[in-house]
């Protein structure tokens, strides 16, 4: 028997849904909702750290996080892309799990492996609701979760709204430190190999944050979009937060 999740990131990489909406998490866990990660690689490729770099990492962040669920598909990373098998693995654990919302990759980010996961989410959410597949899949039934959230990495987007995550600020931080291999300071061998080379990540991080967390009138936020306007049933309940 699987659990239901309330939400679910689905994320290239360890530290990618940590460093891009692990704020977003962390709030949504302190709520006492029940949320998971599923990384479609090990990350194994990356410029820097080993695959067991990474395993121990991740194990440190989950602790961090209070995760209910963290799986791994497995793909090779660096090569990720939106196989059919890639897309009804991952929407036979969304029908195992039932998320109420799935959080993803942009569909334009310039990662070539964010922008395909961000391709097989979109697509796996999908076809977790036809019926006819999931009695082909197995025997849990068709289910789509309510809402798919594209959360933002290398490339920006005009938001749909910002979460505030001002309180969990000092925990992102902790979480994202987790990854240490991923912070080591940049050396001129990877210089023109790495998209990163000379960044601060977590002051990039922090600075985007700050940039939409002000336009909230929060201390730090993370942007979110959604695929088409969201329904409002009582506009009262969209806080205003003044003029910006």
């Amino acid at each position: 028997m699987h659990e239901k999740l309330d939400v679910l990131a689905v994320a290239a990489h360890p530290d990618d849904a940590e460093i891009c909406v692990g704020g977003t998490l962390l709030t949504l866990a302190r709520a006492g909702k029940r949320c998971g990660i599923v990384d479609l690689t090990r990350g194994e490729m990356g410029t820097r750290g080993t695959r067991a770099d990474r395993d121990h990492e991740t194990s440190a962040a989950n602790a961090v996080m209070r995760l209910a669920l963290r799986a791994n598909l497995e793909l090779p990373d660096g090569r990720i892309e939106a196989t059919i098998d890639a897309r009804e693995r991952l929407a036979d654990l969304i029908r195992r799990h039932a998320p109420d919302v799935v959080l993803a990759h942009h569909l334009e980010d310039l990662h070539p492996d964010h922008a395909a996961a961000g391709r097989i989410a979109r697509e796996a959410w999908y076809l977790s609701g036809l019926a006819r597949l999931a009695e082909l899949a197995g025997d849990v039934p068709a289910r789509r979760p309510k809402r798919l959230y594209h959360f933002m990495g290398h490339v920006t987007f005009e938001p749909t709204f910002v979460v505030d995550i001002g309180p969990v600020w000092e925990e992102k931080l902790a979480l994202v430190r987790c990854y240490a291999s991923q912070l080591a300071p940049a050396h001129a061998k990877d210089e023109g190999r790495h998209f990163l080379f000379g960044a601060d990540i977590l002051q990039r991080m922090e600075t985007r944050a700050r940039f939409y967390g002000e336009r909230i009138g929060a201390r730090f936020g993370e942007p979110l979009l959604a695929r088409g306007p969201l329904p409002c049933f009582d506009p009262l309940l969209v806080r205003d937060t003044g003029d910006r």
